[in-house]
This record gives C-alpha cells, sequence and structure tokens, in this order.
C-alpha cells in the first residue's frame, strides 16, 4: 500500500475536503480525487461518503485512518532514529501549539530558529491544548506548546513561557471606566467562553473554583473555538471574556479593548513544552527544544 496515497487519505479524513486537502498536500483536487479512488479500488471498499462540498469518513474508512496513521507516525519515528543516528540536524519538525502559543509566541521564534537553521522546515499545527496533547501522545506531532498540563504518565510537560489572563471588555461597556470590578459581578454581564479542551478555559474554571465562585453562575451567551473569534465578538459587544493579555496586547495599547481587574484575583498561568517521555526525539526537534529552552522566560 503506498504510503503517498495514505497521507493523502489522512489529510483528506482531517480536512473533511478534497480541495482542502489538495491545498495542504500541494496537489490538484483531481489528482487527491484520484488516490482516493485508487484506494478504494485496491481495498474495495468506500472510504467518503460525499456530502456536497464536505466528505465525511464510512465505517471502512475510520478504521483505515486509524492504521494508516500508525503506519505514517512509524514512518516518521524511523527517519527521526536514523537522521539522529547520521547527526543529521536538517528535515522536517512538526510541531504544534494551542491558540494562544500557537499565533502569538511560535510565530516569532520558528523566524529566529530557522535563521540558523535555513534548511529546516516546520509545519506548525494550531488547535486547542486537548488536541494538540493527544497529537503528540498519539505520534502525529513531536513537539507541543500548549496552556495547560494533562495527566497522563506517558507525556512531559516543561515549563516554558508565563502568561496572565485578563477581563477583556468594549470600550463601550458599563465597566470600561473602572478599573476594578468585584469576583460577584461577574455574572451580571453577557460572558463569551472558550470551548471545551482550550487551556485559556481550564485555567480560568480552575482559578475562579478555587476562588470559589460557581462558574454556573455565568451569563455565558456564546461559545466559540478560538481567542481571536472572541476578540472580535468582544468589539461587537456580544459580551466579556477572559483572555489572554498576549493576545490583546495590541487592543490593549491601541484602545480598542479595556482591562478591568477583579478585586483579589490574579489569573496567572504558563506554557508548556510537551513531548513524549519513550519516543525519540529528532536532531531537529532536539534543536528547537534546546532553543526554547534558551529563550524561555527567566
Amino acid at each position: 500500500m503506498d504510503l503517498r496515497r495514505l497521507e493523502v487519505f489522512c489529510k483528506v479524513y482531517e480536512l473533511k475536503s478534497f480541495s482542502r486537502a489538495g491545498e495542504a498536500s500541494l496537489l490538484s483536487q483531481p489528482t487527491v480525487s484520484e488516490h482516493i479512488r485508487h484506494l478504494e479500488h485496491l481495498l474495495e471498499v468506500q472510504l467518503f461518503d460525499r456530502l456536497g462540498r464536505e466528505v465525511v469518513p464510512t465505517r471502512a474508512g475510520e478504521i483505515l485512518y486509524n492504521y494508516a496513521r500508525r503506519m505514517l507516525n512509524l514512518r516518521r519515528e524511523a527517519n527521526r532514529t536514523l537522521e539522529l543516528y547520521r547527526g543529521k540536524t536538517s528535515g522536517e519538525l512538526e510541531l504544534g501549539g494551542s491558540n494562544i502559543p500557537g499565533q502569538y509566541i511560535l510565530p516569532p521564534l520558528i523566524g529566529s530558529f530557522k535563521e540558523n537553521f535555513t534548511d529546516i522546515r516546520i509545519r506548525l499545527v494550531i488547535s486547542d491544548t486537548m488536541k494538540i496533547t493527544n497529537m503528540v501522545l498519539e505520534g502525529s506531532l513531536e513537539l507541543g506548546v500548549v496552556g495547560a498540563k494533562m495527566k497522563n504518565n506517558k507525556l512531559h510537560f516543561d515549563q516554558l513561557f508565563h502568561d496572565e489572563l485578563v477581563l477583556a471588555v468594549s470600550p463601550d461597556h458599563s465597566w470600561a471606566s473602572r478599573t476594578t470590578v468585584s469576583l460577584e459581578q461577574l455574572s451580571e454581564s453577557p460572558f463569551i467562553m472558550r470551548e471545551h479542551g482550550s487551556g485559556t478555559r481550564m485555567m480560568m474554571l480552575e482559578i475562579l473554583e478555587q476562588a470559589g465562585f460557581d462558574s454556573q453562575k455565568l451569563n455565558v451567551v456564546a461559545e466559540m473555538g478560538s481567542t481571536e473569534a472572541i476578540r472580535q465578538a468582544i468589539k461587537a459587544k456580544v459580551g466579556v471574556s477572559i483572555l489572554s493579555r498576549r493576545a490583546i496586547a495590541d487592543d490593549l495599547r491601541f484602545k480598542q479593548l479595556r482591562h478591568v481587574a477583579i478585586r483579589g484575583l490574579t489569573f496567572s498561568r504558563h506554557f508548556y513544552l510537551v513531548t513524549h517521555i519513550k519516543r525519540s526525539r529528532s536532531p531537529v526537534g532536539q534543536a528547537f527544544v534546546d532553543f526554547l529552552t534558551e529563550n524561555r522566560d527567566k
């Protein structure tokens, strides 16, 4: 079974689109379709149901995906081990970042890193903390930088960067002229929540719980899958939210959002490098880990 075709199959499965899979694989849509047709003919099963612009895996497609991902991960593991044997610091690094580090911290660090390692190609996957952690666990990512620790004895979490969560409101909000609000007042305004699996959400709820606040009292009017979406929703006066200070630094500077402190409460957290304890690290991966360690918050 051709591994390249399995790579394309996995892209279609993950992106639920032939066209998006083609863009991600640098292939035309007809070529992607041909790869899938070849696999379906070879295996004598239908792998996807075509529902308009979206494709949905059949049960056979779900079964194949689990094996295909394991085969591709095994090939990646073999390449890493051989590169380590040859002492080669080049190739590709599969790196993941949860929303805040993926959008605001890692891109400039990757740029600085590539100044010294020009032959390295880095693929950065951005998703929520839980998804990135699971991808490191299953081996589809070598490294991840996430906003919360998960309990798993197969993973190692190393503290890298500091962050602070802050209550952000629109300049037109009734709280915008205040310097503080009480914890109890947090339930009085419409609130925008991050999605399940978000490190920001997990940390915010944990700190609120430790302070004795019942998060069920929040007047949640929307749940959104990215910090960027919440930033825009606050500006559109949908509600208020608790977000990373790093993510809204420019908004605060240009007074497009306001930060209001919650009396007696500090939302301090860290971002962590997550790696698999038992998987060998490629020379590229080790070089990037060393670089992150050198540039961690002191």
